[in-house]
């Protein structure tokens, strides 16, 4: 078999309602050079590996924890490029083409990677609710961030050379923040990475579950403490 040029890493914890949706979203973008897709699940019962359809990705077991089933992941991956991306989030028709365009790029030789944009719409997605102007903002708000600090979240589909990854030493074994510390950790040692204009959408079941404003105050009370020293795993209590 060919060894793609991308991979696409999706760890998962109780996602068998929407797992099989997800992987037929990506089988439908075009992938130059190819692509393969990994599904690390994190249950102890394995639900989401067992709801997954037979042979449409590659099914990995690991203990709970986004962090190392993202690694797991990467570690079984082929791919010289790892996109890991959230069970809940879509990605734009051309993903794959746009991010191969970023790091092909001459201008883009020294890149580590990249995101995309985020948007946001409400669960079950955008055509059969419009996101209100709440979910917009937070999105807009959430865009602004990335573009000032260069550290995206996890929900805006970050993508990796495989080499960079690996040389930074993978996600820290902490139980959130993982992205963050990541993106900082790449920041500071003179990588570079490029924010694409394309969303990718994440689903707002978190807003809708929780209540938009407590959801959004405690995000960014968490990402204060974390700032101000406050370890992910204390952290984590509040976060479920």
């Amino acid at each position: 078999m060919d060894r793609p040029k991308l991979s696409v890493i999706i760890p998962v914890y109780r996602e068998e309602a929407r797992i099989a949706a997800l992987l037929a979203h990506l089988a439908g973008l075009p992938a130059p050079g190819g692509a393969e897709f990994l599904v690390v699940d994190g249950d102890p019962e394995r639900r989401t590996l067992a709801a997954m359809p037979t042979e449409a990705a590659l099914a990995l077991a690991s203990s709970r924890g986004r962090a190392r089933q993202m690694n797991a992941g990467a570690a079984a991956a082929r791919g010289n490029v790892l996109l890991f991306l959230h069970a809940d989030t879509r990605l734009p028709p051309d993903a794959f083409a746009r991010i191969q365009a970023a790091l092909d790029d001459p201008g883009g030789a020294d890149l580590c990677g990249g995101a995309f944009s985020l948007s946001i719409a409400p669960d079950g997605g955008p055509e059969n609710r419009p996101p209100g102007p709440g979910l917009r903002c937070i999105a807009w708000a959430a865009n602004l961030r990335s573009k000032l600090t260069r550290a995206p979240y996890g929900d805006q589909a970050i993508f990796l050379r495989r080499d960079c990854f690996e040389a930074l030493g993978g996600f820290a074994d902490i139980p959130l923040m993982e992205d963050l510390e990541f993106m900082t950790r790449l920041r500071r040692s003179g990588r570079r990475i490029r924010l694409l204009s394309a969303c990718a959408c994440t689903s707002a079941r978190r807003w809708e579950r929780e209540g938009l404003l407590r959801c959004t105050g405690r995000n960014l009370l968490l990402r204060a403490l974390y700032h101000l020293g406050v370890r992910a795993q204390r952290l984590a209590r509040f976060y479920t």
